[in-house]
């Protein structure tokens, strides 16, 4: 049985790690810097922003979830939840396209996923703000479109149908 002084000191030690979890939850969603990623081994996609993921399939995969994994983990993760996974702060991105999964009829699923790339690209792109409230800040003139939609082609990989 646990002494009244080693009592006391287990209490501490559970209000210290308590306070540093809530601090550190506190400033890990404040002021960030978004990251800059270097997508120079990646097939250049030009000024013209595309309307679908040039990296869904083909030789540039593999690079594009490379990167894009990468790219993730410095820019989205910390809102986002690591590996897609939201903790409650930002929507969980395994299911952003989970109406479009399901479906059966290949145009319909087609015509679903070209609509969630927009609303992917126009969100990552210019930030979502409501009420006078950054949601989500704006990544357009930091992150290239290589490597949004490199960060897409990671969490294509990161669906769930949950």
């Amino acid at each position: 049985m646990p002494t009244p002084r080693t009592s006391l000191f287990l209490r501490r030690a559970a209000t210290a790690l308590t306070l540093s979890i809530a601090a550190s939850a506190a400033f890990a969603h404040g002021d960030v810097v978004p990251q800059s990623v270097d997508t120079s081994t990646l097939p250049q996609l030009g000024s013209k922003w595309l309307e679908s993921n040039p990296y869904s399939s083909g030789p540039a995969k593999t690079e594009a979830l490379r990167i894009g994994t990468s790219a993730y983990n410095q820019n989205c993760a910390r809102c986002h939840g690591l590996e897609a996974i939201s903790g409650g702060i930002a929507p969980d991105l395994r299911t952003f396209d989970r109406d479009c999964t399901g479906l059966a009829d290949v145009d319909k699923k087609n015509a679903c996923f070209k609509e969630m790339d927009d609303y992917y690209m126009a969100t990552v792109r210019r930030g979502r703000t409501r009420d006078g409230r950054v949601y989500m800040p704006p990544f357009e003139g930091t992150l290239t479109q290589e490597a949004i939609w490199a960060i897409r082609t990671y969490l294509e990989t990161r669906r769930t149908n949950d």
